[in-house]
């Protein structure tokens, strides 16, 4: 009779066991990047433009930018960038939920790189990967468009 509860409460401990699962989460977003974008990131959130202090949100393929003392949304640049040329400028990538919010650190972090001029963009990449990206955006849209005013979500406390 021992021998069978005993049995009966190793069984029974064996089926109520969990067995570890591991999960891995890849995000590849190569396709969402303008052709205008740096090469070299198979993901990127955020593109930082430092020469206009402002961002690019790679996924909603918006331009995020200071507009009277709010961070507002718009498909395209507003007129004041119109020399701006975002194939011929610097972008940093920034993986991390609503950068604006820690604009002043990162843009003291990155100011060395406004002026530069020597980033290899995916449009002149010879790289497979780039092969079929998305094509959508030329960055040379100046049309008017309706702007969005940034709301603090309250996540910028937890960075990706």
């Amino acid at each position: 009779m021992k021998k069978i509860i005993l049995t009966a409460i190793i069984l029974l401990s064996c089926l109520s066991v969990k067995i570890a699962s591991a999960q891995i989460s890849l995000s590849i977003n190569i396709g969402s990047q303008p052709e205008w974008g740096p090469t070299g990131y198979d993901h990127a959130d955020y593109y930082y433009l430092p020469d206009i202090d402002s961002y690019y949100d790679v996924n909603a393929h918006q331009y995020v930018y200071m507009n009277n003392n709010a961070w507002v949304r718009g498909a395209a640049l507003p007129p004041r960038y119109g020399n701006y040329d975002v194939y011929h400028s610097y972008k940093v990538v920034v993986n991390q939920r609503t950068p604006w919010v820690h604009n002043d650190v990162i843009r003291q972090k990155y100011s060395s790189y406004r002026g530069r001029r020597d980033q290899t963009v995916i449009r002149d990449s010879k790289e497979v990967k780039y092969t079929n990206h998305w094509r959508g955006d030329r960055g040379n849209s100046r049309r008017v468009v309706d702007h969005k005013t940034v709301r603090d979500d309250h996540r910028d406390d937890d960075p990706r």
